[in-house]
């Protein structure tokens, strides 16, 4: 049975890598130290075989006894919200988590496999979005915390693989949605269906003309696993490349929620693209990987795990 180390194990998208990796039979070590993660997405893992959690920040280090075969680095804050209250950890984290994490799999001869970000390009001026675009990044903005930390993680995870020829991979995740993404996220997909259920306004910063691609998370998860299966070093973008504005998205999401929600328009913060779509020809040609699940769907299913969620708190 392999064994992976998932760091962030106990977040969004690190909770949902650990149930398909124990699907798969493999043996899971999530550490995270749940300043951005929660216990609850572990609910479904911690009572399987095979499966161990540690509460501990990587940031400060990272020994893990035993036979290693993979190290997936996915711990950091990952909205916007919480990397910008979180920006010394959230760089911390990016150095010398990444740092800890690489150290890791050269000493165990594991395959490390870097979740990084569509955030590296920034505010792009090129649409869409390819690997070998340089991005657009205001390294000194309010945003630079997570941008800048993932671009310098890349960089370290290069350098590992060319002074030590360690086996990596680079993912760079495209907004990614789905059951388990906290209410208070602060990401756009949340935000829209958390505020309709209350009947609350939604907030949409700017004109609504601006662009996103969502990617449900088993397309993603499905994706990075992949990737992990391959000799593929990436970086290799995963996300969805149907591309919708923002008015868009809340207009569906007022369908299906049925809500009389109003609109409520702001201004747009600092540093905010405009356009975000990523070009995933490499992840089709290289990979086998597109995603399968449509916007419309991927809604549907979010929307019926916050109301069974709510639900539950409610019981």
């Amino acid at each position: 049975m392999p064994r992976a180390v998932v760091t962030g194990g106990a977040g969004f998208l690190g909770s949902h890598l650990c149930d398909a990796l124990l699907d798969r039979g493999w043996r899971v070590v999530a550490m995270d130290n749940l300043l951005t993660g929660s216990l609850a997405n572990l609910d479904a893992a911690r009572p399987r075989g095979g499966f161990e959690f540690v509460e501990h920040d990587v940031s400060e280090s990272m020994d893990v006894t035993g036979d290693v075969d993979a190290v997936l680095h996915f711990a950091s804050a990952a909205s916007p919200p919480e990397y910008l209250a979180h920006p010394i950890e959230t760089l911390m984290v990016g150095s010398r988590g990444t740092h800890h994490a690489l150290e890791l799999a050269r000493r165990s001869g594991a395959r490390f496999l870097l979740a990084s970000t569509s955030e590296v390009y920034g505010d792009p001026e090129v649409h869409p979005q390819p690997e070998e675009y340089w991005g657009n990044v205001n390294s000194v903005g309010p945003r630079s915390v997570y941008d800048e930390a993932k671009r310098f993680a890349e960089a370290l995870t290069m350098a590992y693989r060319r002074t030590f020829d360690v086996d990596t991979a680079i993912v760079r995740i495209f907004n990614t949605y789905g059951p388990r993404l906290h209410p208070a996220d602060g990401r756009v997909v949340s935000n829209f269906l958390v505020q309709a259920l209350r009947g609350d306004p939604i907030t949409i910063y700017g004109d609504g003309h601006q662009t996103r691609s969502f990617c449900f998370v088993d397309d993603e998860v499905r994706g990075i696993l992949a990737l992990l299966d391959s000799d593929e070093a990436g970086p290799i973008n995963i996300g969805n490349p149907d591309e919708f504005t923002i008015r868009e998205l809340a207009d569906l999401v007022l369908e299906l929620t049925g809500s009389s929600s109003a609109l409520d328009f702001l201004p747009l913060p600092a540093d905010d693209p405009v356009r975000r779509r990523p070009d995933i020809t490499k992840a089709a040609q290289r990979l086998g990987w597109e995603p399968e699940v449509p916007l419309r769907d991927g809604l549907t299913r979010t929307l019926d795990w916050y109301r069974a969620a709510a639900a539950a708190s409610d019981a």
